[in-house]
């Protein structure tokens, strides 16, 4: 079982000193369905299951955002200790709208796979004519017709920080290491906009008052990071201040949808 030195955080207290269960977590952000794997034993899943919580809750405040935002509205399912991939501590599935977290899962990968689960989500709603299942980022690069609202601007003003540089029309310096990487290892992961867009928001995340390593890590001190695979400097500024509004707006207006639903 992985120890608890391995994890640090610096933030409100979320549970007082109580435990908590995944049950909790379903109930508070209103996941669709979890899931537990037969072979988590009942430590390894209620220790998960207080750092998955506090993780949520750290992103939920860091992001000025309600409970809904968490779960995408319900859509969202979670599982912990099932289908898991060699080396890879979490993981989101588009096909079934699932974040799945590793048993033993190290520290630091929650914020990137989230971050997939939402940009998956919006492509449903900030374009026309994306083709369905197409994710947010991908859509906005593909010149997709875009929805008009002015949240929708907020999210193209995200997207266009981390893939172009300040200028609004040369290739941004994160694009360009990331291509280069991508070279050097003749492949193209690094480079795809969706996964440039999920580091871009570990960053986001990682720079913001709350530090939680089972969120987010990695984006000031790694190897990925020594690479030039996260954002830094002017850029990084431009891409929190962009992030930052995006989801100020977004949620004001969930808040407000809250307030009248309870009216």
């Amino acid at each position: 079982m992985t120890r608890s030195r391995e994890y640090y955080r610096h933030g409100p207290v979320v549970r007082q000193g109580q435990s908590v269960t995944f049950l909790d977590a379903r109930k508070r952000f209103d996941f669709r369905s979890i899931g537990i794997g037969r072979w988590v034993t009942q430590p390894e899943q209620d220790r998960a299951a207080g750092l998955f919580y506090d993780a949520l809750v750290d992103l939920m405040t860091i992001l000025n955002c309600p409970e809904p935002l968490i779960s995408l509205r319900g859509t969202l399912s979670l599982q912990y200790g099932i289908g898991g991939r060699p080396g890879v501590a979490a993981h989101y599935q588009p096909s079934t709208r699932c974040f799945s977290l590793a048993k033993n899962a190290g520290p630091g990968s929650i914020a990137h796979e989230w971050f997939h689960a939402l940009d998956h989500y919006l492509g449903g709603t900030a374009f026309a004519d994306a083709t369905t299942g197409m994710f947010a980022s991908k859509a906005w690069l593909s010149d997709a017709t875009p929805v008009v609202h002015p949240l929708n601007d907020d999210l193209y003003a995200c997207f266009s920080s981390i893939m172009l540089d300040g200028d609004g029309e040369s290739p941004s310096q994160l694009f360009d290491a990331s291509v280069q990487i991508d070279r050097a290892m003749n492949q193209v992961y690094y480079s795809q906009i969706e996964e440039l867009c999920a580091r871009a928001f570990e960053a986001f995340v990682q720079d913001a008052a709350i530090s939680n390593n089972f969120l987010v890590s990695g984006t000031k001190a790694s190897a990925e990071a020594e690479h030039g695979l996260y954002p830094i400097g002017e850029q990084r500024e431009r891409i929190n201040a962009a992030f930052q509004c995006y989801f100020n707006r977004l949620g004001a207006a969930l808040n407000s949808e809250i307030l009248r639903n309870a009216c």
